[in-house]
C-alpha cells in the first residue's frame, strides 16, 4: 500500500472511531439522564439478546410492572405509581441498554470489514481488540452496578455506577486519542517545552479524576444538599467533612465530604488550566495556544454550569448538560493534550 492509499486507510479508520465516540458520548448523557430521572432500577433483568425488545404487549408490560415491584425502590420511592409513570421511566433505561448494543454493532461490523479490507495497520489491531473487550466488559459492569440496586437499596451503589461511569469515560478517551493519532500525521507542536508537554498530559487526567468525583456526587445525590456558593454550610471548609469515624469512607461515603472535594478539584483544575495557558502563550507556538484556548474556555463554562446546577438544584436538564460539559472539557483536554504530544501513538 503506498503512502496516500495508507493515508486515507488511516484516516477511514479515524472517521469510523470518530463516529462510535460520538456515540459513546450520547451514551454517557442518556445514562446522566437515566440516573437524573431515576431509572436505572426499572428493569431488572439483564437480557443481552431478547431484552433488545420492549414489552410488546399490555400483559407484558404489567408483567415488567410487576417485577419492578418487587424491588426496594418501588416499595419506599414510587409505590402507587401507575403503569404509565413506570412506562416513562422503562423508556429511558430501555434505550440506555438499546444505545449500548447499537455501539457494540458499531464497533465491530466495521472493524471486521476493515479488518478484512486490510485498512487496519497491524500494530492498530491490538488496540482496537482491547476496545471491544473493555465495551464488553462495560455492559456487565453497568448490570453488576444495576444489581445493587435490587435487593436491599432504593438506588445503585455509587462505587459501582462511579466505575460505570469511570470506564464508559476511559473507553471513550482511548477511541479519541487513538482516532487523532490516525487522523492526522503530524509533529508535536513547535516551541513547546517537554514539561509543557508533561502537563497537558497530566490535565487530562486531572479532568478525568474529577469526573469520578463528579461520579460520587451523582451516586450519593450530593449536588441536592447546601445548594450555595461559594460558601457550603455559611463557611468555605464546612464542618463534618469527616463525620464518618472511618475516615476513609467519608470520600466516598459522605455527601459533605464528595460536595467539597468536587469543588476543590474543580478549582485547582481551572487554576492549572488557567496557568497552563498563560505559559503555552509565552512559549509562542500557536497550534499549541489554539487548542489550550478552546480547553480553558470548556473549563469556564463547565465551572460555570456546575454553580448554576448546584444553585438550582440541580434540575434534569442542567444536570445532564453538567455531565456533557465534563465529556466536552475531558475531550479538550485530549485534543490539546494530542496536539502537544502527537508524536506518541
Amino acid at each position: 500500500m503506498n503512502d496516500i492509499n495508507s493515508q486515507a486507510a488511516r484516516r477511514q479508520v479515524a472517521i469510523w472511531l470518530f463516529a462510535v465516540s460520538a456515540l459513546v458520548f450520547l451514551m454517557v448523557v442518556v445514562g446522566g439522564l437515566t440516573r437524573l430521572t431515576e431509572s436505572g432500577l426499572s428493569i431488572t433483568e439483564w437480557k443481552p439478546v431478547v431484552g433488545a425488545l420492549p414489552p410488546l404487549s399490555h400483559q407484558a408490560w404489567v408483567d415488567a410492572f410487576e417485577s419492578y415491584k418487587q424491588i426496594p425502590q418501588y416499595e419506599f420511592v414510587n409505590k402507587g405509581m401507575t403503569l404509565g409513570e413506570f412506562q416513562s421511566i422503562f423508556w429511558w433505561e430501555w434505550s440506555h441498554r438499546l444505545l449500548g448494543r447499537i455501539i457494540g454493532f458499531a464497533f465491530l461490523l466495521p472493524f471486521l470489514w476493515l479488518l478484512a479490507t486490510r485498512k487496519i495497520e497491524r500494530r492498530m489491531t491490538p488496540r482496537l481488540v482491547v476496545i471491544f473487550l473493555l465495551g464488553g466488559a462495560q455492559g456487565a459492569l453497568g448490570w453488576w452496578m444495576v444489581k445493587s440496586g435490587l435487593t436491599h437499596r432504593i438506588d445503585v451503589s455509587q462505587y459501582r455506577l462511579t466505575a460505570h461511569l469511570g470506564l464508559a469515560t476511559l473507553i471513550y478517551g482511548y477511541m479519541m486519542w487513538t482516532a487523532l493519532a490516525l487522523w492526522r500525521d503530524e509533529a508535536p507542536a513547535p516551541l513547546v517545552s517537554l514539561r509543557l508537554r508533561k502537563i497537558s498530559l497530566a490535565l487530562v487526567g486531572l479532568v478525568y479524576f474529577q469526573m469520578l468525583l463528579g461520579g460520587f456526587v451523582a451516586g450519593l445525590k450530593a449536588g441536592y444538599i447546601f445548594n450555595t456558593w461559594p460558601l457550603i454550610d455559611g463557611a468555605f471548609i464546612p464542618d463534618g467533612l469527616f463525620a464518618n469515624p472511618v475516615w476513609w469512607r467519608n470520600f466516598f461515603e459522605n455527601m459533605l465530604t464528595a460536595q467539597f472535594d468536587h469543588r476543590m478539584v474543580a478549582y485547582l483544575a481551572t487554576l492549572l488550566v488557567a496557568w497552563h495557558w498563560l505559559a503555552v502563550r509565552s512559549s509562542g507556538s500557536r497550534e499549541a495556544l489554539r487548542s489550550a484556548t478552546w480547553l480553558m474556555l470548556a473549563v469556564l463554562a463547565q465551572v460555570g454550569l456546575g454553580i448554576w446546577a448546584l444553585l438550582w438544584v440541580v434540575p434534569i436538564p442542567l444536570g445532564a448538560a453538567h455531565q456533557a460539559g465534563a465529556l466536552v472539557v475531558f475531550t479538550m483536554a485530549i485534543i490539546h493534550a494530542r496536539r502537544l504530544n502527537a508524536s506518541t501513538f
